[in-house]
């Protein structure tokens, strides 16, 4: 899409934002004379003008306006209060993703264009949808089995949505190009990367078959954890557009009237549930990013069963190293060891002094032992380590930050279900293991056998370094010898680079001088 389309999307999107009395209802501190008399302006185009009306519906309503791809967006930026803001990711975050539904001979001519078979043949029978978003939307069916006749869910991709967020991304990503021009202190947060992000994530998500393999993935990991699970997917009626699953009954996790009514244990499914969470995070290294009530059902049997696998976050090793040494460090207030993970780990520039750092850590943990630990949590205390981390120039980690908004969300839920809620004690069975095991002997250990598998593949590659390393000396040597020349292909590229630059400088050299002989002709 051209330059000029991108503007256009932009400028619609802020007319609406202006409509909706979005731009009008931002915070106004700190803000330059120049912004905040916009700011003002917009408030006089604002559709409506009343006060009382709550900025996250106002961006609701902007929202719905601009269509489903700017759902997406705006769920995203939720998980990056560092680049939004904390108040603003707040309001995104309680957008709802509920969409119109589209037709249902739409989504049977998607199925059976994706999985190259008639619904018929596929389903024994297949009904309206229940639930839509704004990726796909969601229809109960039955599929005949040895067993029996069995109800399943299959999710179908929105029609369009794809193109619609190709055009739509463009936008996203002129906003983030300015950002980064006119706004030196936004490059730490990387705008431009936030949006190569958004789009990788978003790509991956509207290919259902990366969502199936996703719970395939983690029905492996807990496969022997208690209290967990995820449906099962059924490979044969899964496609790029299609997602065919093990249908859930159960109670959502949103109500809490229904989970007691049903005889469920709340304060148990509290601690499953970050219990749960953590053993993704740290033992596999791979977890549910989007672990909304919404997304979470308690089954008869007890089982916490986490549905839309869309968005998952990874850790590497030394991102759950990082995490563990963390924790752990603020539990036996070990601040200098906590500041030296940081610099050990690449976080925070070597430039800075490791003690200056570690007063800062101080200043979070000291407050937090002077509490209940029911009361502590643990979320707040990575969402204040990220703001100090700010001031000692720690680029942005978007792994660690999806984490820590997943965290946020993960022990709200727990604390909805038990309001006395003390993540310290039941997180200590989970992060107390993985500490002993990759802290300990073991780490070194492991540490060891990474070592060695890595002088393994550099003894495996040392010819080919070699060879290349004679290649790149012999072709010094010739250039030393016979000076830099250019392959046809350069040259030529060179050459129509110039050709162009000499029209460009003609051209302007006409404009120059018609006006002048303008000016000329209007003063003589």
């Amino acid at each position: 899409m051209s330059t000029l389309g991108a503007y256009f999307r932009l400028w619609r999107v802020g007319w609406i934002l202006v409509r909706e009395g979005v731009i009008s209802a931002l915070p106004s501190e700190d803000l330059p004379p120049a912004v905040g008399i916009a700011k003002s302006l917009a408030g006089v185009f604002a559709r409506n003008r009343s006060k009382a009306k709550k900025r996250s519906d106002r961006l609701a309503q902007a929202v719905e306006r601009l269509g489903p791809s700017y759902v997406k967006i705006g769920q995203f930026l939720a998980t990056r209060p560092d680049v939004v803001g904390v108040e603003f990711a707040d309001d995104l975050s309680q957008l709802q993703d509920r969409m119109a539904f589209f037709p249902s001979e739409a989504a049977k001519a998607s199925i059976a264009s994706s999985l190259g078979r008639p619904i018929e043949d596929l389903y024994a029978s297949f009904g309206d949808p229940i639930a839509a978003a704004s990726i796909a939307q969601v229809h109960p069916a039955e599929v005949d089995t040895p067993a029996g006749r069995k109800k399943v869910a299959v999710k179908v991709v929105r029609p369009g949505v794809r193109q619609r967020f190709t055009h739509d991304i463009e936008a996203m990503y002129l906003v983030a190009h300015m950002q980064e021009r006119f706004m030196p202190s936004s490059r730490r947060l990387r705008p431009v990367e936030v949006t190569k992000t958004l789009e990788q994530t978003t790509k991956v998500e509207m290919d259902l078959r990366l969502e199936a393999a996703a719970l395939s993935e983690i029905a492996e990991n807990t496969a022997k954890d208690p209290g967990f699970r995820v449906p099962t997917v059924d490979w044969e009626r899964t496609g790029r557009d299609v997602i065919t699953m093990e249908w859930i009954d159960g109670v959502k996790m949103s109500d809490v009237e229904g989970l007691r009514a049903a005889g469920h244990d709340l304060n148990a499914l509290a601690d499953t549930l970050i219990q749960s969470f953590l053993r993704h995070t740290l033992r596999d290294g791979f977890f549910h990013a989007d672990m909304h009530p919404g997304n979470l059902f308690v089954d008869a049997q007890g089982d916490i069963v986490a549905v839309d696998m869309g968005i998952v976050g990874r850790l590497g090793r030394k991102e759950r190293r990082f995490l563990a040494e963390i924790l752990y460090g603020f539990i036996t207030r070990d601040y200098l060891r906590v500041a030296e993970v940081h610099f050990e780990a690449g976080y925070v520039p070597g430039h800075h002094n490791v003690e200056s750092f570690a007063q800062a850590i101080r200043a979070i943990g000291e407050p937090i032992h002077g509490q209940p630990a029911e009361t502590i949590s643990m979320a707040k205390l990575l969402t204040l380590l990220f703001e100090v981390t700010e001031l000692f120039d720690m680029a942005t980690r978007p792994e660690l930050v999806m984490l820590q908004k997943t965290m946020v969300v993960v022990e709200g839920v727990s604390r909805i279900l038990n309001p006395r809620f003390n993540m310290w004690k039941a997180s200590e069975p989970v992060v107390g293991d993985w500490i002993r095991n990759n802290l300990g002997p073991k780490r070194i250990v492991a540490d060891l056998k990474d070592g060695l598998k890595a002088a393994v593949k550099l003894a495996e590659a040392v010819p080919e370094i070699a060879a290349k390393t004679e290649k790149f000396h012999h072709e010094l040597l010739h250039m030393s010898e016979h000076g830099l020349r250019f392959d046809a292909g350069t040259a030529e590229a060179i050459g129509k680079s110039e050709a162009r630059h000499s029209r460009s400088g003609r051209f302007a050299l006409w404009v120059i001088a018609l006006t002048l002989i303008y000016i000329a002709w209007t003063l003589r």
